[in-house]
């Protein structure tokens, strides 16, 4: 029932956290393309319904991953070890994130849009922290995908076994990677974050 749990919270979170990259990737056309677009995905997921569905998803997908992790059998493979501290590391990443996003729209009562999510990583020093918290935590969310596909996937692709299947996963992993912190940072030039999110920082 654990493994069922997890499984199926993480399809769920996995359609958004598709589309949330989506959006962020977006940013390489700049700030207000990124937000043009985040208005978009809004009209969709920014209600109670789908909203109370996502962070049902994400309590169910943390407890049970942790369980999981706690009753694992030994870590033989490089995918076995990727899958095991991918895992923990997006379990820790949700609950400070989602937190966060809670905190800004709910106490702070600020818009949690594109220069929310992006004040960190343009932010002297705080993007000593930030950079590599969000590029560990997306690189993290491939790798997990990457692992279970590995264990799941039974079929050579195109001529690729599972496991160079997983590799390109990885791959892909590091140039979306690239691609979106030039967007996120104004091409690497820094993003101007208005007075209302500095104040935060």
């Amino acid at each position: 029932m654990t493994k069922k749990l997890h499984y199926f919270s993480g399809l769920v979170l996995s359609v958004f956290v598709g589309f949330h990259l989506f959006n962020h990737f977006w940013s390489i056309f700049g700030a207000e393309a990124h937000i043009e677009m985040m208005d978009s995905f809004r009209l969709v997921y920014r209600n109670l319904i789908i909203e109370s569905l996502l962070l049902l998803a994400v309590i169910i997908q943390i407890f049970s991953g942790i369980k999981l992790m706690v009753f694992k059998n030994v870590l033989s493979s490089f995918f076995d070890q990727l899958h095991h501290w991918s895992g923990i590391y997006l379990a820790f990443f949700l609950l400070i994130h989602v937190s966060a996003v809670i905190i800004g729209r709910l106490f702070l009562k600020l818009d949690t849009n594109f220069y929310f999510g992006v004040a960190g990583l343009n932010t002297f020093p705080f993007y000593f922290f930030f950079v590599p918290y969000y590029l560990f935590a997306i690189f993290s969310f491939f790798a997990h995908i990457a692992a279970i596909h590995r264990k799941k996937m039974k079929y050579h692709l195109l001529g690729f076994s599972p496991e160079k299947q997983s590799l390109l996963i990885l791959t892909f992993a590091l140039i979306y990677l690239g691609c979106t912190f030039w967007g996120l940072t104004n091409h690497f030039d820094g993003v101007s974050i208005p007075a209302i999110f500095k104040l935060n920082f």
